[in-house]
């Protein structure tokens, strides 16, 4: 029962979040006029104003854990379930959900953060057996983007049953 529910839960948030997008790019402070008065005859300056592309949360490598951390007890409390869409991350909080996309192939899914780590290399993030199988993951370690999805835009996308 729990395995179905933790499977219907995951294909919730999949239909739910297909085009959720990135996280947004946070306003820089505008720049007050200066103090000083500019002379008449002084050259004036043209600054070019670049718009960068929204940033991703993380670009990084990832790994991924399976059999012989399955049925261990996760930072979380929970027991690690390898075939569940669960993932490690070193600072993100318990319990955010991620968009994790493999920057070779372009696949995405979204991992419910439910660990820590992990502490090999320079990795930014442990997935668990099935959520790097979903991605494709061809060898031990690929290089993917991390963004966070909004709890609110999870919440809405869930069906109300009244009871």
């Amino acid at each position: 029962m729990n395995r179905a529910l933790s499977i219907l839960a995951a294909a919730l948030c999949l239909a739910a979040n297909v085009g959720a997008a990135t996280v947004p790019n946070h306003q820089q402070p505008s720049t007050k006029p200066s103090a000083t008065p500019v002379a008449a005859n002084a050259a004036k300056t043209t600054q070019k104003k670049t718009k960068a592309a929204p940033k991703p949360y993380q670009v990084g490598n990832a790994s991924w854990y399976g059999k012989q951390f399955h049925g261990k007890t996760t930072a979380s409390g929970e027991d690690f379930d390898m075939f569940e869409f669960t993932a490690a991350h070193r600072t993100l909080p318990l319990g955010t959900f991620v968009k994790v996309t493999n920057l070779k192939n372009g696949k995405w899914i979204i991992v419910r953060v439910n660990d820590r780590g992990p502490y090999v290399g320079d990795r930014i993030m442990d997935l668990s057996y099935s959520a790097a199988r979903m991605l494709n993951f061809r060898d031990g370690v690929e290089r993917v983007r991390l963004d966070l999805i909004q709890p609110e835009a999870v919440a809405l996308n869930q069906p109300y049953s009244a009871q």
